[in-house]
C-alpha cells in the first residue's frame, strides 16, 4: 500500500512539474510575442544629421529588446528615415521561444528568440572556444558574451544561456553613437575589446558603421562576420519593383526557384511579388578581392528609394535571402586577430531617392 501511495505522490509531483513548465513556457511566449507592441519601451537612442534619422536599440543585460545569442547586441537599428522613406522595421509578427530560427505558422511569420531582430545587425558566425569546451562548459560569442555550452554541435539559432555579457559602455552625440564591449575569460585565454560606432555623415545621406576588435587575450581570435541587412523598405513586399545588383557578374552554384527569381548578369530579378510561404535564397559568387566588388544596390522603383551597401574588406561569401516581408543581404568577411593586435572594418550605407515609377 505504501509503495502505491509513493508512486501516486511521485506521479502527482511529475504532473505538477509538467504543468508548471507549461505555464512558464506560455508566459514566456506571451512576453516575447508582446515585444513588438512594446518596442518603444526598450532602452534606445535616436541620432540624426538633419537628413537621416535613425533609432537604435541599446544593449542591456536586463532590459534590452534583444538578449539572445545569435546577433551582436549593439547598434540594432530598428528604424531609419530618409526623405519620407523608412528602410527598416519588423519582418516577423511575433517571437516564440519554441521556434528555432523562424517559421511560417498559419498566416503569421514567427521568429525564434535568436533571429528576432531587424535592421542592419551583425553576427560573428564562428564562436570562440566551442570545440575545446566540455558539455556544460563555456564559450564566447563576440558581441554577446560568455555562454554555456549545450549539445555537441554549435547551432547559431539556439538560445544559449548567457553567463557574462561583459562590460558595455555607450557614448552618444547628436549624429553618432558608440558602443564598447569589454570581455575577458582567463580560463580559456580569450579576451577582447569590441567597439562599434554608428555614424550619420555630416551633410550626406550616408550612414557608416565602424567596428574594431582588439585582442587583449593570449589566444588568436579567428572568426567570420557579416552585417545582416534586414531591409523592409516602406513595408513593400520583395518583387519585380525591386532591383538587386552588384558591380560584378553574378554566379551561383544553385539557381534560384525559377518561379521566384532569376540571375541575369549583374542582377537578381524577381519574377513576382513574394507572398504566402515563398522563400528565396541565392548564394552569390563571382566577386573578387577588389574593393570595387564590395557594393550592393537595392532599389524600389515603385517607391522611388534605394540604398547602396558596401564593406571595406574583401568578401569571402555573400548571400541574398528574402521572404514576403524582407529583403536581406549578407556580405561576409574573415577575421583573424593575433594577441595584442586590432582589426578594423566598416560598412557604408548610402540612401537615395529617384523619381517614383521610373
Amino acid at each position: 500500500m505504501t509503495n502505491i501511495r509513493n508512486r501516486r505522490v511521485k506521479s502527482s509531483g511529475k504532473l505538477i512539474a509538467a504543468i508548471v513548465r507549461l505555464i512558464a513556457a506560455l508566459l514566456l511566449s506571451l512576453a516575447l510575442g508582446s515585444k513588438l507592441a512594446r518596442a518603444a519601451e526598450f532602452p534606445q537612442a535616436e541620432i540624426s544629421n538633419g537628413q537621416i534619422t535613425a533609432k537604435i536599440y541599446l544593449p542591456d543585460a536586463e532590459n534590452c529588446f534583444y538578449r539572445s545569442t545569435r546577433f551582436d547586441w549593439s547598434g540594432a537599428i530598428y528604424s531609419l528615415r530618409y526623405k519620407g522613406h523608412n528602410f527598416y522595421g519588423p519582418w516577423f509578427d511575433r517571437i516564440d521561444p519554441k521556434v528555432i530560427n523562424w517559421i511560417y505558422q498559419d498566416s503569421e511569420i514567427v521568429s525564434g528568440p535568436c533571429s528576432g531582430l531587424w535592421g542592419p545587425v551583425d553576427e560573428f558566425q564562428i564562436p570562440l572556444g566551442w570545440d575545446e569546451a566540455k558539455a556544460g562548459g563555456t564559450f564566447i560569442k563576440i558581441g554577446v558574451g560568455e555562454l554555456r555550452k549545450t549539445g555537441d554541435k554549435y547551432n547559431r539559432y539556439f538560445p544559449y544561456e548567457v553567463l557574462d555579457a561583459g562590460k558595455w559602455t555607450i557614448g552618444k552625440h547628436k549624429d553618432w553613437i558608440e558602443f564598447r564591449q569589454t570581455l575577458s575569460d582567463p580560463a580559456s585565454g580569450y579576451a577582447y575589446v569590441y567597439r562599434k560606432i554608428v555614424r550619420l555623415m555630416a551633410g550626406k545621406q550616408e550612414m557608416v558603421i565602424e567596428r574594431s576588435l582588439k585582442n587583449t587575450g593570449r589566444r588568436e581570435i579567428k572568426s567570420s562576420t557579416y552585417d545582416h541587412n534586414f531591409i523592409v523598405l516602406d513595408k513593400q513586399p520583395p518583387g519585380p519593383d525591386f532591383t538587386f545588383r552588384t558591380p560584378f557578374r553574378i554566379q551561383t552554384t544553385q539557381q534560384p526557384d525559377a518561379q521566384l527569381a532569376e540571375v541575369e548578369d549583374h542582377q537578381i530579378k524577381f519574377k513576382k511579388p513574394l507572398s504566402g510561404e515563398d522563400q528565396l535564397a541565392v548564394f552569390i559568387q563571382g566577386f573578387s578581392d577588389s574593393d570595387q566588388d564590395n557594393e550592393i544596390t537595392i532599389e524600389n522603383k515603385k517607391m522611388g528609394a534605394g540604398v547602396k551597401v558596401s564593406v571595406d574588406r574583401p568578401l569571402i561569401r555573400e548571400l541574398l535571402w528574402s521572404i514576403r516581408t524582407v529583403l536581406a543581404v549578407e556580405p561576409y568577411i574573415a577575421i583573424d586577430v593575433q594577441p595584442g593586435n586590432e582589426f578594423t572594418w566598416k560598412n557604408t550605407f548610402m540612401y537615395y531617392t529617384v523619381p517614383a515609377g521610373t
